[in-house]
């Protein structure tokens, strides 16, 4: 390709430092630009300070900066619609417009839609009555999951082991006091056993090209226990989806629901994300979503050999046909660093040392919810660092990330101690 381009990549989290990072790596890119962006980002790219969830100003930006490509990180501005509008300007985005967004951005559609296309998900019931809820929660029994229509930030969804914590959900969510808007209307789904895995795909209109597998773990505490965070840790790839389980995804999963789509009159270019459950009956959808994951895209960016910028040009120019993506052998492994009381109330503004010292013990350390003050970098958010590292193996991914990770100066900082135990297990066998 000729003149090296110039990249605008909307967001400020963990994910989006994953593909600053990656894209000012590629041959293909000559500047990245990043609007909010983050401290860490900082290091990769130009920051802008327009936030994400900012549509007028990240179209005025773009119209200054005139970027050869915007990539959108997180969802809200999708389902918001910033990428018809930055298409409408002319512009290259690799992001999926706002019908096709709103496969993650409500829950009830999405279930719908994979009703009506076949696609193998849980049974559910979807209510915007808190007394039909009850009666639908006492007739199924209990473990039983509770999900808030709308976007919560991956943390709409409530496991309930018995029948009182999921009537207490039910109601907390269509009473408008847990999630807001977002819990305007619950989906009541049977609780699905088995092995969790992301299967992401990188999709422009009727290609789909799938992209390593990974794992991530939801549960704030070892073992899977506790309640469900935004994500707190994963790796790639995932043991548990072979090349088998990986075409079934393909084929039973992504191509139904993209036609689906397709059908409604909604295009999709972008990240498909299949959040799916390896049953003992099979394999089941559990959501969508119509971005990069966080923390999984971390692990991924670490293992892509491929030139980001050049795929993500193809599949916004709907030229993906034909592109391969090549990938490092062996294990990458994100550990998330959450602020302490995350996912409900936290401190800010603690200072977070020793930063440099994680990144020479071998790990890179992506920024997900930091702040600098007067040059010293604290948290800002729940999540807050992704501590990363590629080896041959799970057992010296995971050994080198904790290590690396003892050098942390970050007193109340937390993080679990196991992340891709499932795949160690494995591997140990």
């Amino acid at each position: 390709m000729g003149q090296a381009m110039k990249v605008l990549v909307v967001g400020g989290g963990g994910r989006e430092h994953a593909l600053c990072w990656k894209l000012n790596r590629s041959d293909s890119v000559g500047e990245v630009v990043c609007a909010p962006g983050n401290p860490g980002i900082k290091r990769e790219a130009r920051c802008v300070n327009v936030g994400a969830e900012d549509v007028d100003g990240l179209l005025a930006l773009a119209a200054t900066e005139k970027p050869d490509l915007v990539v959108v990180g997180p969802e809200v501005p999708l389902v918001a619609g910033l990428g018809n509008k930055l298409r409408e300007e002319g512009f290259a985005v690799f992001g999926p417009d706002k019908a096709a967004a709103n496969l993650e951005g409500s829950k009830s559609f999405s279930k719908r839609l994979m009703h009506d296309a076949g696609v193998p998900t849980a049974r559910f019931e979807v209510h915007v009555d808190a007394d039909e809820a009850v009666d639908t929660i006492r007739s199924w029994g209990a473990p039983i999951v509770i999900k808030a229509s709308g976007l919560a930030a991956g943390k709409g969804v409530i496991v309930a082991q018995t029948e009182k914590e999921a009537i207490v959900a039910a109601r907390d969510m269509l009473a408008g006091n847990t999630f807001g808007d977002a819990g305007s209307q619950v989906i009541i789904e049977e609780c699905l056993i088995g092995e969790e895995a992301s299967c992401l795909f990188i999709v422009s209109g009727d290609t789909i090209l799938p992209l390593a597998s990974s794992q991530d773990h939801k549960a704030l505490l070892d073992g899977d226990k506790g309640p469900n965070t935004g994500g707190m840790g994963a790796y790639s790839p995932a043991p548990c989806v072979t090349d088998a389980v990986e075409n079934e995804v393909l084929e039973t999963i992504a191509r139904p629901i993209i036609a689906a789509l397709k059908k409604k009159g909604a295009e999709f270019i972008g990240i498909l994300y299949a959040g799916v459950m390896l049953t003992k009956n099979g394999l089941k959808t559990l959501e969508f979503n119509v971005r990069f994951g966080d923390p999984e895209c971390q692990p991924l960016m670490s293992r892509l050999k491929s030139d980001l910028g050049e795929v993500l040009l193809a599949a916004a120019e709907r030229r993906l046909d034909g592109v391969e993506l090549e990938w490092e052998a062996g294990t990458s492994l994100c550990v998330v660093v959450s602020s302490d009381g995350y996912p409900s109330s936290f401190e800010k503004g603690q200072r977070i040392g020793g930063l440099d010292a994680v990144e020479a013990a071998g790990a890179t350390v992506f920024h997900a919810g930091t702040a600098e003050k007067n040059g010293v970098i604290v948290n800002a958010g729940g999540r807050v660092l992704g501590v990363t590292t590629v080896a041959p193996s799970v057992k010296e991914a995971q050994t080198a990330v904790y290590m690396a990770l003892e050098n942390l100066d970050w007193p109340t900082g937390f993080y679990r101690r196991d992340i891709a135990y499932r795949a160690l297990a494995r591997e140990e066998k």
